[in-house]
């Protein structure tokens, strides 16, 4: 058993972690694998692969993924902006880099090096933007505001190139979220909604994808190409719920996820409802939403303004991200090529997602400094600083 007396990185580390939070991850990440051998095998035999394929490389990236969210978690928030600065910094290079050399997929260019940057962007571009919001609530001659504004565009730009309106859907919301905690005005709250509705419609209007995908969700089953009905994805998607029902046909004895398109990706929860049932995939539901609430919960009550802006923005990310699929998965919106975090198929996605919860559970953690320590980070000789979770508030971090 680990002391409370011995002080060491490690001990810190587990007796200042949030162990719910932490514990709700663990789950996700083991139920992530074993949904992975129901949805992987039909998409590696319809490529021509060894049938665990895509469940091998799963459980290879696996490994060093809980090896860098355990380091991630050990740093401390000073650490974590200046990780997040280098990380933004490399990745939104790649990601302009792919505009030029990447490997064009389905009329994208998101890959380069064998790697997606945007996955790796999303994390570093929130704990930049609440860092600026925070250092600008904290000091007034810090102009932060102005700094997370010019993120935005700098960030969203480059990925609208590419494109990946699906990811610059994502980061806007989350941006958006994050503005308004840091006191935006109701007026500027119209102004931004106003300036998304229209990006959104002009992409409607010019993009020739992102038309067809808001027009086949508008207009079902009667488009026909080829044999194949247009909206195919989410028709089969949606057959898989009810095939499945409330307690599924079994591991394994799932049918309809044969002729599931992407069925280890972007629509895995289909194939969890088919085998698994309903019951199971609100179970997971859950999963997520107490990972969102717990986390909003604690940032409310969290008296350092750069962790309550970095856990927030952080779990939202997490949150959208997993709601966004699964209402895909539903049909409750045109399809976005969104992954479920740690349950569907990618090495990229499996590594920023233990980056990005690393980051979660490092700003989340209870930091207490000692007596002598807060007297030096009040800077007032016998006088005692108000302890915040995190240590002195106002003391840096």
């Amino acid at each position: 058993m680990i002391s409370r007396a011995r002080r060491t990185p490690l001990s810190d580390w587990a007796w200042t972690i949030d162990r719910w939070l932490l514990a709700a991850i663990a789950m996700i990440i083991v139920g992530g694998l074993v949904f992975s051998m129901a949805g992987s095998p039909p998409e590696a035999e319809r490529l021509h692969l060894h049938t665990f394929y895509f469940v091998n490389r799963q459980a290879l990236f696996l490994l060093p993924a809980l090896i860098v969210m355990f380091g991630v978690s050990l740093l401390s928030p000073r650490h974590i902006r200046r990780a997040a600065l280098v990380m933004y910094v490399v990745f939104l290079a790649l990601v302009i880099g792919t505009i030029f050399y990447g490997q064009e997929v389905k009329g994208a260019r998101r890959w380069i090096l064998g790697v997606q940057p945007s996955e790796f962007l999303k994390p570093a571009f929130v704990v930049l933007v609440a860092w600026a919001f925070s250092e600008g609530a904290r000091r007034k001659d810090v102009p932060g505001n102005w700094l997370a504004l010019l993120l935005f565009p700098l960030t969203i730009a480059p990925l609208v190139m590419q494109p990946d309106f699906g990811q610059t859907m994502l980061l806007s919301m989350v941006w958006a979220i994050l503005y308004f905690m840091a006191g935006l005005h109701w007026m500027w709250v119209v102004g931004i909604g106003g300036a998304g509705a229209a990006s959104a419609l002009l992409a409607y209007k010019f993009v020739p994808h992102v038309h067809a995908r808001i027009q086949t969700f508008l207009e079902p089953p009667p488009s026909v190409t080829a044999g194949v009905p247009t909206n195919f994805q989410a028709e089969t998607a949606l057959e898989s719920f009810i095939s499945g029902s409330w307690f599924g046909k079994g591991p394994g004895e799932g049918t309809i996820k044969r002729i599931l398109p992407d069925s280890h990706t972007d629509y895995v929860f289909a194939v969890i409802g088919e085998e698994f049932g309903v019951v199971v995939c609100l179970a997971l539901v859950a999963l997520f939403a107490f990972i969102v609430l717990r986390t909003l919960f604690s940032a409310a009550r969290n008296d350092d303004p750069f962790c309550r802006f970095a856990s927030a923005g952080l779990v939202m990310l997490f949150g959208l991200q997993s709601c966004i699929n699964m209402m895909v998965n539903l049909q409750l919106m045109p399809a976005k090529g969104m992954t479920l975090p740690f349950v569907s198929y990618g090495g990229s996605s499996l590594i920023s997602l233990a980056i990005e919860m690393g980051f979660l559970l490092a700003v989340t953690r209870r930091r207490r400094h000692s007596h002598a320590l807060t007297q030096q980070a009040d800077g007032r000789s016998g006088a005692v600083a108000h302890n915040g979770p995190y240590g002195p508030v106002g003391a840096p971090t």
